[in-house]
């Protein structure tokens, strides 16, 4: 089986081609970071000439991205495990499943989304998720560790720059931003920071601006409120700003604080669910309202040594897709080796010495040619 690993290793090495689809609708402009997180891997599969599709809708499917596995109405998903399972079964049984997970109980209050997700997790091969923090709970709850496996979220390093020039302005500025109004995003926090700009300690030195949708229970009066913002828009914005807050609690990932990390701005991050993995290093943590202040000072008086350290800050897209794209590989490689029938085999060395030949007229290395070659003679 050797020779048949080294085609497949140089299918990988030349991205000689998988069809995947994605579970979710990519929506345009500002919107939640399991959107960003699609829109980002299908802009990075669709550049190495692999075929994304968003439904269930052809059957030879290589490999299977489970995002959500909720109903349409409650989210953005075109699938569910169920649809999957039916696929697998009358369609296409050789096709590799992963799920994302990037929610829990723990996130909103909720009390049935872990045993739901748990329990969709039977049509996977494999089930990543986006903090160890998170990957915890579901393996407490009987998630086999050999299925789980963490990647990292990250943002687009050449949207979200760090061109950070020095504030003039004698006032502090902080910022935050969420697409969701939802009062565990730390909107006790923001209120808090709110008020204590009314401080005469605060009143000439802190400035705070919140982007995106507020909620109605926490009002704030005294910051400048902006509306959702996305991409370029919302990187210039943030780069506009000297420290970044992010009270949310139990969130697994978030894109809002890598976001801003990667802009260059220190974060002021509440202690909580996942966040401390994305930002430990690169800014202080805070317990709760009764500490935020003492924290802000701390890292008002650090600002430039955390300013530094981000310069260094390893959460990117192009990283994340990168760690995608190898599960992929593999997990198509495997289920390639095990299922295969002989029939099925000679049709795909068919279409591997075509594909091969077809490639290798690009390049004129001639120990690639001499490989290729030496391959095609099995």
């Amino acid at each position: 089986m050797k020779p048949l690993k080294d085609i497949f290793r140089l299918l990988d090495y030349y991205h000689l081609y998988m069809k995947i689809s994605i579970g979710s609708k990519i929506v345009e402009g500002p919107w939640g970071g399991g959107n960003l997180f699609v829109k980002n891997l299908s802009s990075f599969l669709n550049s190495l000439d692999h075929k994304v599709i968003y439904d269930l809708s052809e059957p030879d499917i290589d490999l299977i991205l489970l995002t959500d596995p909720r109903s349409r109405r409650e989210s953005s998903s075109t699938f569910n495990h169920e649809d999957i399972n039916i696929y697998k079964k009358f369609i296409n049984p050789n096709v590799a499943v992963v799920q994302r997970i990037n929610e829990c109980d723990e996130r909103k209050n909720t009390e049935n989304i872990n045993s739901f997700y748990l329990h969709a997790s039977d049509c996977a091969d494999k089930v990543i998720f986006v903090s160890n923090w998170l990957e915890s709970i579901y393996l407490k709850l009987g998630m086999s560790p050999k299925k789980s496996q963490v990647i990292m979220s990250g943002s687009d390093k050449k949207v979200f720059t760090n061109s950070k020039t020095t504030n003039n302005d004698k006032k502090i500025k902080v910022t935050t931003h969420h697409w969701s109004s939802h009062k565990n995003k730390g909107f006790e926090s923001y209120a808090y920071i709110d008020k204590l700009i009314e401080e005469t300690k605060w009143k000439d030195k802190l400035e705070f601006s919140y982007i995106g949708n507020t909620s109605k229970d926490y009002p704030l009066k005294n910051s400048v409120i902006i509306e959702p913002l996305s991409g370029s828009s919302l990187a210039s914005k943030l780069s506009e700003n000297d420290i970044y807050l992010t009270g949310s609690i139990n969130e697994p990932s978030g894109n809002h604080h890598i976001e801003a990390a990667l802009c260059g701005l220190p974060i002021l991050y509440l202690d909580s669910g996942g966040t401390p993995e994305y930002c430990n290093g690169y800014g202080v943590a805070y317990q709760g309202i009764h500490d935020l202040e003492i924290q802000l000072e701390k890292i008002i008086q650090n600002k430039k040594q955390y300013q530094d350290e981000l310069k260094k800050y390893p959460f990117n897209s192009e990283k994340m897709n990168k760690e995608y794209l190898e599960l992929f590989n593999h997990l198509v490689e495997v289920n390639s080796l095990e299922k295969i029938t002989v029939g099925q085999l000679n049709k795909r060395l068919t279409l591997i010495r075509f594909k091969i030949s077809k490639f290798t007229r690009k390049f004129s290395q001639v120990n690639i040619r001499t490989r290729v070659k030496k391959l095609l003679r099995l």
